[in-house]
């Protein structure tokens, strides 16, 4: 049957603004990719979006005059309720998925495509599903989602965060861990769930796609329901179900990466003071690298930079840090996302000598720690 319902102009543009991220993938071959499918049910309509990586389904208010299901451009539908003045929006399909959108005096002929063109949205099995209070998940992706690698990279693990799960005596952790090869992020955080019920796979790879929409998902939301199968992550709440497809493919030994870095040689440093110094510095860097150098004495971290076209830099902060004088070079930008993430006043750096990585950790910022792989002077 040809579909034709009212529903409210915020409560539509509120569905339409989670799905813009996913249908608007340009390199996609499917044309009704773009396209939302909208489908009736009861006093209801059921908004689905898809890239063939993450789903996402949304279940909202409306009023049915016909039942029904098409698939409408996400993007134009969106533009045309976004710029509305109208309180409500009615669509009534015509002949050959044609759709009349009224808005007040505002009347809209949009060609949409057949349902049936429309992916299968993924079964899955919420029998084990687990409920988590939707902040462990925030916080977790807020202190590794910059650190993941890029799609250009050659080595499609390091595209993911590794999510696991640890217990140790009577209590339950999560754990997050990013790397793009020249640093790695690393969160855990406790949670009163036993996460013995949490089925993982023994690398369970979660691409940056999927782990950007589900940050959007936790937005406003103070519990989420997750459920790991072999193939996918599912979420949901009573309104919304969100699949991601898994990656698989091995990721790097992170233990051994923290392992070698010992936490003997620590310097103290107020951490805003640093992050305004990095980004003073890094104005004179050159574009690609990003790179400093930081010389380290007693009482006294010196950063330095240079380009060959403009000039150069340098600035002194004061540290607590009595040991031997360290030189060593940086990407500028590692140091300014990392201290971006942390909450603490004070930070405390471990470095080992002039080539060894750096870790930045701190009381405050628990269970989080950052490694920053040095550069060649």
């Amino acid at each position: 049957m040809t579909i034709h319902c009212i529903i409210e102009k915020d409560i539509l543009l509120e569905g339409l603004s989670s799905l813009q991220n996913i249908t608007n993938k340009k390199t996609s071959t499917l044309a009704v990719l773009s396209n939302v499918l909208i489908e009736t049910k009861q006093d209801s309509l059921v908004l689905t979006a898809t890239d063939l990586e993450v789903g996402l389904r949304l279940t909202v208010p409306a009023q049915i005059t016909t039942p029904g299901s098409i698939t409408l451009p996400c993007k134009k539908l969106f533009e045309i309720v976004r710029e509305s003045g109208a309180s409500s929006i009615t669509m009534e399909e015509k002949e050959n998925n044609w759709v009349i959108i009224s808005a007040d005096q505002s009347l809209y002929n949009i060609a949409g495509m057949s349902s049936s063109e429309f992916p299968e949205f993924p079964e899955f099995d919420d029998e084990n599903i687990i409920s988590f209070d939707a902040e462990v998940f925030s916080s977790l992706i807020e202190k590794v989602i910059y650190s993941i690698s890029g799609e250009q990279e050659n080595i499609y693990s390091l595209t993911c965060v590794l999510f696991e799960k640890e217990k140790r005596g009577d209590k339950s952790y999560l754990k997050m861990i990013s790397s793009d090869g020249h640093r790695l992020s690393y969160m855990e955080k406790f949670v009163t769930t036993d996460v013995d019920q949490l089925i993982l796979n023994p690398n369970t790879l979660i691409p940056k796609k999927g782990i950007q929409e589900l940050k959007k998902f936790c937005e406003h939301r103070e519990k989420i329901a997750i459920v790991f199968e072999d193939k996918q992550m599912v979420v949901q709440d009573d309104d919304a179900v969100m699949v991601v497809r898994l990656k698989k493919g091995d990721f790097p030994k992170y233990q051994s990466i923290i392992d070698t870095i010992q936490l003997e040689k620590c310097i103290g440093i107020e951490r805003l003071p640093f992050l305004e110094s990095l980004r003073r510095i890094n104005i004179f860097t050159e574009d690609i690298y990003n790179s400093i150098q930081i010389d380290i004495q007693d009482k006294t971290m010196i950063l330095s930079s240079q380009n060959a076209d403009i000039g150069n830099a340098k600035d002194e902060i004061p540290i607590e840090y009595e040991g031997e004088t360290l030189k060593l070079a940086f990407n500028c930008r590692y140091f300014i996302e990392t201290l971006q993430v942390m909450d603490c006043s004070s930070v405390d750096v471990y470095i080992n000598s002039n080539n060894s990585p750096c870790l930045l950790k701190s009381d405050i910022d628990e269970g989080f720690l950052s490694i920053i792989m040095p550069m060649q002077v």
